[in-house]
């Protein structure tokens, strides 16, 4: 028996279920074990005794048999906590399972912990006056990002191997660069949400933190397709996972940009280095055809804020203005701006600025079809206090911070952390990778040949 929790992947932990070389019980009483004993705070409710009486009674032959499953505060589950991160809501339950959490089950796996989001998935730092800072694995001090922080910090931390997120901003791919794990955000609509999930500004998706390609792979086998509860979701497709590598022939054929900063943002200048040899060494090694290309992508980081705040203050509903003091300074400030500057006026002009957004970005994919860029500006940043405005040097403003993934949410593409290595401070580095809707497939078997050369690996 081993006492601590398996160090591999998903599917490797699965295949080592079946082969009887480990059991399920085992690795959760492992997985409780580490939780407990973390000084990450990357989980805020463990569901021990539940969780317990299902790993007694694992089926191994299921896609995810017997596997310890972490579930971000934001995304539901039946009986748990629904505090959203933020203490106005400490006492709210969740009454349902949510759709992805019902099929992650149905496939086998364990509810039993719920890790750390920012209040209400807002920022990139995962720390909130109900929880505190949750910390990055790499660097206690620095965040493990946002804002699914805790899962990030778990998975790469070596708490548990699979842990759900979701990406309204850049929630999954920017926790996964800074803890050099992969986070794949889909197209939007291909993972349903809900029951009685907030459409809101139409960003959001739900998703995993993985350890491997072939993990982000069979989380999205096991949870995309149309549920009639969420009316924006796609239709099922199957195989990803079986049909890794099936795209190597076109990928030889790809057009690529190399845009670090993807032209809307600013990026530190190591880390801009260190972006752009990944990316040259991605395209040698998949015989893809740069293109260069004069990208202008509007600055879009106020429109994606200002509309965001509606869910919040859906979530909060009778208890604003009375809750303003549980609040955080960032959330807070952006709800009695709301009250004053969120018009119908102001709602209009931030529509039409979308529209001009997404019309530069289908602009931007007929011209390549693959585009590579940095998940970050820079390596994380403090567990606390305010959000930088200078990276590396350069000169911006906190909303830089996710400036280069919030584009893929606005337009609904989907795109695909991958760690490329450290930088001098000892952090990792992240390339990011874009495709055109519904490339999924592209994207998993980038990550694939990436993952041959630079397997990810968990925090020291």
């Amino acid at each position: 028996m081993s006492d601590t929790p398996w160090s591999g992947d998903v599917v490797g932990l699965v295949e080592a279920f079946r082969a009887g070389e480990r059991s399920p019980s085992e690795e959760l009483e492992a997985t409780l074990a580490a939780v407990d004993a973390s000084d990450l705070n990357a989980v805020c409710h463990v569901d021990a005794e539940a969780a317990r009486v299902a790993a007694a009674a694992a089926d191994v032959s299921l896609p995810y048999g017997g596997v310890p499953l972490a579930v971000k505060e934001l995304l539901a589950v039946d009986g748990w906590p629904a505090s959203l991160g933020s203490l106005p809501l400490a006492d709210e339950v969740f009454d349902a399972d949510g759709i992805s959490v019902e099929r992650l089950k149905a496939a086998g796996a364990i509810a039993a912990v719920q890790t750390t989001s920012s209040e209400f998935g807002a920022t990139n730092q995962t720390t909130a006056k109900i929880h505190g800072a949750t910390r990055n694995p790499w660097n206690l001090r620095r965040t493990p990002g946002g804002s699914s922080g805790g899962s990030a910090a778990g998975v790469a931390g070596g708490l548990f191997a699979l842990a759900t997120a979701s990406d309204g901003g850049g929630s999954i791919r920017i926790p996964a660069g800074f803890c050099g794990q992969i986070g794949l955000k889909s197209t939007f609509g291909r993972i349903p949400r809900g029951p009685g999930s907030i459409l809101g500004n139409a960003t959001a998706v739900e998703g995993t933190v993985s350890r491997s390609t072939r993990d982000a792979a069979r989380y999205l086998d096991v949870t995309n397709g149309f549920d009639p509860r969420d009316p924006r979701g796609l239709p099922r497709v199957e195989g990803y996972e079986a049909g890794l590598g099936s795209c190597a022939d076109e990928i030889r054929s790809l057009r690529v940009a190399v845009v670090p900063d993807l032209s809307c943002a600013v990026v530190g200048p190591e880390t801009e280095e260190l972006i752009v040899a990944a990316a040259e060494e991605l395209i040698a090694r998949c015989g893809m055809q740069r293109v260069e290309i004069d990208l202008r992508l509007p600055k879009i980081m106020g429109v994606w804020g200002a509309t965001g705040g509606v869910g919040i203050r859906i979530s909060l509903g009778d208890r604003w203005p009375e809750c303003a003091p549980g609040l955080g300074g960032l959330e807070r400030a952006g709800q009695r701006a709301a009250d004053t500057g969120f018009t119908i006026d102001a709602m209009a002009r931030a529509e039409s600025r979308r529209a001009e957004f997404n019309s530069a970005m289908a602009v931007m994919f007929d011209q390549v079809d693959i585009v590579l860029a940095a998940t970050n500006p820079s390596t994380a940043f403090g567990a606390e206090g305010h959000l930088p405005g200078t990276f590396e040097g350069r000169e911006s403003n906190p909303g830089n911070n996710g400036a280069l993934t919030a584009p893929s949410n606005i337009y609904g593409n989907p795109a695909i952390a991958l760690p490329a290595g450290l930088a001098s401070d000892g952090l990792p580095v992240s390339l990011q990778v874009l495709a055109p809707h519904f490339r999924e497939d592209l994207l998993l078997d980038l990550a694939l040949q990436w993952e041959r050369e630079h397997p990810v690996e968990l925090a020291p």
